[in-house]
Parts: C-alpha cells; structure tokens; sequence
C-alpha cells in the first residue's frame, strides 16, 4: 500500500492576468466548450477584494468523469502578466511536469513558478493580439491552451459566435482571428496534457451551473414567490437570477436599502401567505438575527441563504470559509428553534434550497441554508439533477367557526395558519409570548407551553434520509458538512481504491442534530475525524456538545482562504489509518 496515492484526473488549468485582461472570460469559454464536448469540470476564480482592477484568475478543472474540488495542481499555468501574481499563488500550485505559459512582456517569471518546473514557454501573446485589428489577449490564450489540450475548434469557434455576435461583425471577427491564432501557435505547448474522451459519458445530458444559480433554482422550484435582499458579495448572483425569473412566474423581488429590511420585507410577505426568501452572507446574517427571532415567535416561515465568506466583520468578501456555523445555530437570543442546513455540493444547492423551503414552510419556521463563496460561486459541469417533490406546503385555516387558536398546542407543533382576511382568522402576531390564542401573555404556563410547541414541531418531524449523505463503510469515519463534503469524498474514494475502509457522512441537516442517527452510523467506529474550514473547529466542538462521539474523536481543521484540498485530507485519513 502506497503512503503517496496518485490522483490522476483530468487536466487542471490556471490563466492569470490583471483584473480586466478577461481571464474570466476565456476561463469560462473553456469550461463551456469542454462541456459541449462531453466532459465535466468546474471553474472557479481568485480575486481581490477591488470592485475593478487588481489580480484575477481562472482555476479549472476538466475531466471525463465529475469533479467538485480542485486536485491540488495545475497542469498548465498560463499567464497573461504577473502583475500581483504573488497574492494567488500558493493556490496555483506547480510540479516539475507543470507547464507555464507566459508573454515576456508581461514581466519577469516570479521565482516561486522557475522554482517549480523548467517547463517554461515564452509567446508573444500581446504582439500576436497586435497583430488583428481589435485583437484581444485572452481570446489568443483561449485558443493556445483549447488547441493544446485538444479541444475542437469548431466547438470553440461556435461559443465565440454566440457571444460576440451581438457586439457586432468587427467584434465577432476579432475573436474569431485570435482564436484561429492562438490554434496556429497551440503546436508551441508540446508537453500539455490532452482531453480524453469517455465514449459511454460523452452523451449524458449535462448542465452548466454555478451554486448560487443551483440555490436559486431550487427555491422557485420550492414554491418561493417572494424575495427580498440587500447585494453582497458573494451572495449576489441568486438575486440576479431570482430577479426575472420570479417575474416570470407571478413572483416578485425587492432590493431592499439593507439587510434589516430584508428579512422584515420577507417576514412580511410569508405572513401575508407568499413563501419569501432572502440571500446575504455573514455581515448581513448577522444584522438580521433580532427579526429572525421574531419569525421564530410568530411562527412565520423565512428562508435565508447564507453565502459565507471569510470573517470577521468584513473579512476577505471574495474567499471561502465556514465560519457561520456558530451565529446560524446559536445567534439567536433566547431559546429560538429553528432549522440550519447546507449545501453539499453545487448541485446539492438545489436539492438543499428546495428541500429547506419545504421544511420552513411545513413547519412555520425560519430556515438558514449554510452554503459559501465555493460552492456560490464556482461554476460546474453536473449531470441533471433529478426532480424531487418537496415543495411550499403550509398548513393554513380556511374557514373558521369558532374562536380562532392560532397558536394550538397541537401534537405535532404546527398548528394551521390563518392568512391575513380570512374570516375570523384574526390574531396579534409579534414578538411577545403569547397565549394560543395570540395574545401577549407573561404567565409562565404559556410561556412554557410555546417553547415545548416550538421545539417540539423541529424535533419530531420526519427528516427522513436526507439529514446527511453517508457513504462506504470501516471502523474510520470522516464526518463533515458543507462544501469540504467534496475534498473528503474525493480522498476517501482514492483512500478505498487503495484497499482502505473509510465511511463519510457528510451532514446536510445541521440544527436540530439528528443525534440519534449519527450515533447509530457511528457505532462500532475505531477513529472518527471531524474536517471543515473555519479555525475555531466550531462544528467538532458542536458536535462535542450533542453526540456521543467515540474516544478517539479528532478534529482537521484550517480557515479560509485556501480550500481544503483532496490532498491534504487523503494525508490525514492515511495518519488515521496507520494508527
């Protein structure tokens, strides 16, 4: 059994250059046609916290089978210029068989990339750019490393169409030139790596998504009509998309002068009747936790979709961590049930969002989606989601006879909701405690029967598998959540490959804890290892506090920015192994 496992999948790609050289653009069309040619991948990028300008690149991955995270290497690094390359380069990592890609006149190679291989290759990018009318750099680069890698060019020149087209014929011919250009100079990379097709995948039907997009999606398909929010990064891109495609449904979206209002537009709108969402990251969680105490009291069912980044205050906008768990689970004051998931994967976003719309709505209360700046932002190639059938089902009073108890201490928690003119249905739905029938009440035999009804309706409700998503089997049990779920999936399957037992169970429902089905997959573990990105371990120590976790529990962590890599965890699980 080998102490270094191979990983061998696909070719990873790294094009750099200063914010605006359209890196992202040639990034993207790479990714795109490696899609319409039959393969997966995913694209991510590494910026700066500027609103223009700065440092910028484009990270992929492609291969013929899915990928989530990126390896841990680059096969090819192609550099527009080195302007500020330093600030991304330990994420750009490089061995003897890298090659590099640069233009002379982009300045001097840094030591870190000579220091790494000899595979250097000097283009004159900016003079092959001069040489058409209108020509750009990033559509050269685009077409060297397509030719390189062995991408069809008609499937690129076909992209290059359907973007440009509209910016006019003079536009259009450029790009086309450059590309054909960049073909022609494609021979000059002798020692790239090339695409490799699997027949059996090629004619999958595939989508090309990003997680806020995936998020997005999966609340309209929830039943979400109304959204309210303030832009921040990186939560953005879901208002982007929400914005028309509520329109187009008879649903609407409010951009909000700040996060307060947001969640008091959304709580207004689902008392209303209308299932409202709203999308911030961890500045904007924060400033909404009073109101989404009140939700929790009025039994009023929100979603909010937190898109973490780096923290505290306003941390690093642009880089991902997990460090929200402790505010969603425990930022509200007073003893607030309510429900905190998270994505496992881009494509999971969807399953997730919809999934958690679902919940908040069958159980009148305020649900906080976990995802972050990875799995918002990165864009992936994903086979098609299956359609799943959760859906808005709220239990609501539509007639009433007798005197209306809004607030019934049912069996279940939830009691029927009365819209606001329904005959009858009348009631004061604020932040006091209150009697069943809505009205405010200090007596502490109501007090005590409306936090047991509220925490009540979480605890019992039938969750069903989906609180996490668990895989193989062994005495050494990785638990995780979130988007490290992809890095730890990835170790463990090349971990089995090498004849090693591991079972990962990455957890999608994180408040209430299904204590008792974490225990029973935890029995009869040996070693179990807790691994996520934030630099207070706050889900191990959360989980120190709930489960009953085996003797020898160990806990991997690190914050942002740097993911958490394939690598490094495949490192620990062969630590955990040996011992």
């Amino acid at each position: 059994m080998s102490d270094q496992i191979k990983i061998d999948t696909g070719i990873s790609i790294a094009l750099t250059g200063s914010g605006g050289a359209g890196v992202m653009t040639a990034g993207g069309m790479l990714l795109e046609a490696a899609a319409k040619s039959g393969f997966y991948g995913l694209q991510t990028r590494s910026v700066g916290p500027q609103i223009r300008g700065g440092e910028a690149a484009a990270l992929l991955r492609l291969s013929n089978h899915a990928v989530e995270i990126h390896r841990g290497g680059f096969d090819i690094l192609f550099a527009l210029d080195w302007s500020n390359f330093s600030r991304f380069a330990a994420e750009i990592t490089l061995d003897e068989n890298s090659v590099v890609i640069f233009d002379p006149e982009g300045g001097e190679v840094p030591e870190i990339v000579s220091a790494a291989t000899k595979n250097i290759i000097e283009l004159p990018i900016k003079k092959f750019a001069s040489e058409i009318p209108g020509g750009r750099m990033n559509m050269i680069a685009l077409g060297i490393v397509a030719g390189a890698i062995d991408l069809p060019k008609e499937t690129v020149l076909g992209l290059i169409v359907r973007k440009f087209a509209s910016k006019g014929e003079a536009v259009l011919e450029a790009s086309r030139a450059c590309l054909e250009a960049g073909y022609k100079h494609a021979g000059s990379v002798a020692n790239a790596p090339k695409l490799v097709s699997d027949a059996e995948n090629a004619d999958v039907p595939r989508w090309l998504i990003t997680g806020n997009e995936a998020a997005a999606l999966g609340a309209v398909r929830g039943g979400i009509k109304f959204a309210a929010a303030y832009p921040i990064t990186p939560a953005t891109e879901i208002l982007e998309w929400l914005a028309p495609s509520l329109t187009a449904i008879g649903g609407n979206l409010v951009q909000a002068e700040d996060e307060l209002s947001s969640i008091n537009m959304i709580i207004g709108a689902s008392y209303g009747g209308i299932p409202s969402i709203t999308a911030t990251s961890g500045p904007g969680l924060a400033l909404m936790t009073e109101s989404i105490g009140l939700a929790t009291a009025a039994e009023v069912p929100v979603v909010i979709v937190d898109v973490m980044r780096g923290g505290p205050s306003t941390g690093i906008p642009t880089k991902s961590e997990q460090s929200d768990l402790n505010i969603a689970i425990y930022g509200l004051h007073g003893d607030a049930p309510h429900l905190v998931t998270a994505p496992l994967s881009v494509a999971d976003c969807l399953f997730t969002t919809q999934w958690s719309v679902h919940l908040a709505e069958a159980m009148q209360v305020p649900a906080i989606i976990l995802s972050d700046q990875y799995l918002g932002q990165a864009k992936m190639i994903i086979d098609k989601p299956a359609d799943v059938a959760f859906f808005a089902d709220r239990s609501k009073v539509e007639k009433i006879d007798t005197a209306y108890t809004r607030y019934a201490l049912t069996a279940d928690g939830v009691s029927p909701m009365a819209i606001p003119g329904t005959a009858g249905g009348q009631y004061t739905a604020d932040g006091l405690e209150h009697s069943v029938t809505g009205t405010p009440s200090s007596a502490a035999e109501d007090h005590h029967d409306q936090l047991a009804k509220r925490r009540r309706k979480i605890e019992g409700f039938n969750y069903g598998t989906h609180w996490a998503e668990i895989e193989g089997e062994g005495d050494l049990v990785i638990v995780t959540w979130g988007s490290t779920a992809a890095p730890v999936r990835e170790a463990a399957e090349l971990a089995r490959a090498e004849g090693i037992s591991v079972k990962t169970i990455a957890v999608r429902l994180l408040a209430p804890l299904r204590v008792e089905a974490l225990e029973a997959e935890l029995a009869g573990a040996r070693r179990v290892l807790v691994i996520e990105q934030n630099d207070l371990a706050q889900f191990y120590r959360y989980l120190r506090g709930h489960v009953d976790l085996p003797a020898d529990t160990r806990a991997y962590h690190h914050p942002g920015p740097m993911m958490l890599s394939t690598t490094e965890i495949l490192s620990e699980i062969m630590k955990e192994h040996r011992l």
